[in-house]
């Protein structure tokens, strides 16, 4: 008897998360899927075309140029940002380093503001003429143009630029966090053995940090390729001839703007499935590494 009750409280815990399990996530997907299979015109009026919304996907050149661009900025955030990141945290690592509990706070913060204020922020010191960027180079630069527009000339750069001030704290958290988990004792035996700063780095402490690195390079590539409201601000839509067109972006404008919800579905089980296939690679590649 009490063994019937004891699982019977168990199921009465679990009923809220299963419930919101099925109804918020379970059941949307289902209607997603079932979605990406149809021609939707507005609400209530969809029409059944089968793997026609995959096949025009294959050929539609703004998706396309969505793709390429969220390529371009998820490999500066694996190739740039990631390696600031783990830089900085190297030197925040340093025993004798002064200060380092507000230098940590000073890079850290800019990640505990939100994504519209960052796009808010940037665009105001990316603006022509009084832009804090422009103003800068005008004094440093002789003759540079305080016109210059950043946002229509160097889309993808702004961006970067922003995300850059934006994560690279964030992530240096990661990194910092297995850095002092690495052990003394590896490192000073290393150091009598006459190993230079980068043999102990890609010999010592490289293999113990690469769980963790594997981790933040992952969850680079899903955020970069959910990336959506820093450009949405940022450039205020998409930029000049769709140069700030991101996946997520398109998605959202040919389901809410244009009313296709059919095919918006079919751009997200696209984007999942590429999502999957990183998160199956990474496990991959780390099993490989470690081996």
């Amino acid at each position: 008897m009490k063994k019937v009750s004891a699982q019977l409280a168990a199921w009465l815990f679990l009923t809220p998360y299963l419930l919101s399990t099925v109804v918020f996530l379970l059941w949307p997907l289902a209607i997603s899927f079932d979605l990406s299979f149809k021609q939707t015109f507005g609400p209530g009026h969809a029409e059944w075309i089968g793997w026609d919304n995959f096949r025009f996907l294959l050929s539609d050149p703004l998706f396309w140029k969505a793709a390429t661009n969220t390529a371009i900025y998820a490999a500066c955030s694996v190739c740039i940002q990631l390696p600031l990141s783990l830089c900085l945290a190297l030197l925040l690592n340093r025993p004798r380093l002064w200060a380092k509990g507000f230098l940590r706070l000073v890079f850290f913060s800019p990640s505990l503001v939100g994504l519209v204020f960052v796009g808010v922020l940037f665009s105001m010191l990316f603006e022509k003429r009084t832009g804090l960027l422009n103003r800068l180079l005008v004094v440093f630069v002789p003759g540079f143009n305080i016109d210059f527009a950043w946002l229509e000339s160097y889309v993808m750069v702004s961006l970067v630029l922003a995300s850059l001030w934006l994560y690279v704290g964030f992530n240096m958290v990661y990194f910092l966090a297995a850095l002092q988990n690495v052990p003394n004792e590896l490192v000073e035996a290393a150091m009598l053995d006459g190993a230079s700063a980068w043999q102990r780095f890609r010999h010592v402490v490289l293999p113990e940090i690469l769980p963790v690195a594997s981790f933040v390079v992952l969850l680079s590539l899903i955020g970069s390729f959910q990336l959506f409201e820093l450009p949405f601000i940022l450039l205020n839509g998409a930029g000049p001839d769709n140069q700030g067109l991101t996946i997520v972006m398109y998605l959202y404008s040919t389901g809410f703007v244009t009313g296709d919800l059919g095919y918006a579905s079919a751009i997200g089980w696209v984007l999942s499935l590429v999502l999957m296939m990183f998160a199956a690679g990474q496990r991959w590649l780390v099993r490989k590494l470690e081996k």
